[in-house]
């Protein structure tokens, strides 16, 4: 991938539907969340939907789907067939696996790494596992054997919002200090706490101030809504440490970008939050 040519690099987009017409959500998900953000586009956009769009603006993307087969009761969509379609990009494209944490064990990581996996993508919530819980530190130890990041979803979601019981989708897993411990006992491990952590978000600029090894992407949420002190510490102490992330398709970049554009961000900070830390977490240099 030649860097150098790319705007921005966005950490974080979700592949909602494979090349078959499977969905990666049931109806009533999919319909919750997309309202949940008013979401006017296409809510299931494929691998190829992505590169396009990404490609189209002198972008790269990290793409993956989530495996929460167990969690939710419903098929997960394949990561080896997002990440071998998005092979077929790769001056766009930059793949994430996932794992359902309650059936997986190393040698899944493994097996993905080897077929292309640049990092691994968690939702404890949907998911749901306390990403605390030394049951699945074996994952946690692959992945950092194979120098991957592992990106997990913090605070609030779409998904199951407004519906009774939210749909037995539990917040409280995607708190952000139950990864404390795991970056504490996972040195080498880069953790990327996802989104701004609504309602926990001095509990992620903490860790990410605390621990070299996490950082955090500015996902799910339109910049003109962040919370003050993730603005600040953005600019200032975690300028190194926070990624350009926009949620697509929930959150198109186009729309990211022109609050980002508002934020009171420093000059010489935005290119280090657009694409230069994404550049170092990744080794695209």
């Amino acid at each position: 991938m030649n860097v150098d040519r790319l705007t921005a690099i966005d950490v974080h987009t979700h592949v909602e539907q494979d090349g078959h017409g499977s969905f990666s959500l049931d109806e009533e998900l999919l319909d919750a969340s997309a309202a949940y953000f008013r979401a006017g586009q296409d809510r299931t956009p494929t691998v190829v939907a992505i590169a396009e769009h990404y490609r189209a603006r002198d972008m790269a993307a990290v793409v993956f789907t989530v495996d929460a087969s167990t969690g939710l009761g419903h098929p997960a969509l394949s990561s080896e067939e997002v990440l071998d379609a998005a092979a077929r990009f790769p001056d766009t494209l930059i793949p994430f696996g996932s794992v359902d944490p309650h059936t997986a064990g190393p040698e899944r990581i493994r097996e993905l790494v080897a077929r292309g996996a640049r990092g691994f993508k968690f939702h404890p919530s949907l998911q749901a596992f306390s990403p605390d819980d030394r049951a699945y530190y074996p994952l946690y130890e692959a992945i950092a054997e194979a120098g991957v990041p592992a990106l997990f979803h913090t605070g609030q979601t779409g998904i199951g919002a407004g519906l009774p019981g939210g749909r037995g989708i539990r917040l409280r897993l995607s708190a952000p200090m139950l990864l404390d411990d795991v970056a504490a006992d996972f040195p080498r491990l880069n953790i990327v706490l996802a989104h701004p952590s609504v309602p926990w978000q001095d509990e992620a600029i903490a860790i990410a101030t605390h621990k070299a090894n996490v950082f955090i992407d500015l996902s799910g949420w339109r910049p003109k809504y962040f919370p003050p002190q993730l603005v600040r510490a953005a600019d200032t102490v975690l300028r190194d440490k926070v990624l350009f992330g926009s949620d697509f398709p929930v959150v198109t970049p186009d729309r990211w970008l022109a609050d980002f554009a508002q934020l009171p961000i420093r000059d010489e900070v935005r290119p280090l939050i657009l694409k230069d830390n994404a550049v170092a977490l990744l080794g695209l240099s």
